[in-house]
């Protein structure tokens, strides 16, 4: 009952629309269908060959994203002493959880660890102009170079500190 009421969405739907316009999880749905069936010839291979590009972008950003927050909370943690006793269990707690994510988006796709190396300092940088703004502190209080190496950043044990930096 449910492909039938699929295949009248489906055919309901504007000729001058397509699918992936017009209702994109039954895109999904249709397009899966037909992979399974090795239907090949009924693929819509544009929106196909854009969407599996746009994954890997998608997996880069939230890579990107995890490691700025990461240095955000990393620097959080050494230079922002007005409130670090209040908040230093809640950003160690942050620490780890983007560590922990980072980690299992590196297990799951390896190959993005080059990338990760890659846009390292620009992410340090891009935390540290956030931290600047967010604490109010002069840009001088926060290093120019990134304050861990990529080894030190995803290690669960390490932290940094003053004396270390």
């Amino acid at each position: 009952m449910i492909d039938n009421t699929k295949t009248t969405q489906s055919s309901l739907i504007d000729k001058s629309q397509s699918l992936y316009d017009a209702d994109y999880n039954l895109w999904l749905e249709e397009t899966v269908k037909q992979l399974q069936a090795k239907n090949y010839e009924m693929i819509d291979w544009e929106n196909l060959i854009d969407e599996v590009a746009t994954l890997g972008r998608s997996e880069k950003r939230a890579l990107e994203s995890l490691l700025i927050r990461l240095f955000e909370h990393l620097l959080k943690v050494v230079y922002w002493e007005s409130q670090r006793e209040y908040n230093l269990d809640h950003w160690n707690g942050e620490i780890q959880t983007f560590r922990t994510q980072i980690l299992k988006l590196l297990k799951t796709s390896p190959s993005l660890k080059p990338y990760l190396i890659e846009v390292f300092d620009e992410c340090y940088q891009d935390a540290r102009k956030i931290m600047i703004k967010r604490t109010g502190l002069d840009s001088t209080s926060f290093p120019s170079e990134a304050i861990a190496t990529v080894e030190q950043a995803l290690d669960e044990d390490w932290l940094p500190s003053r004396n270390s930096l």
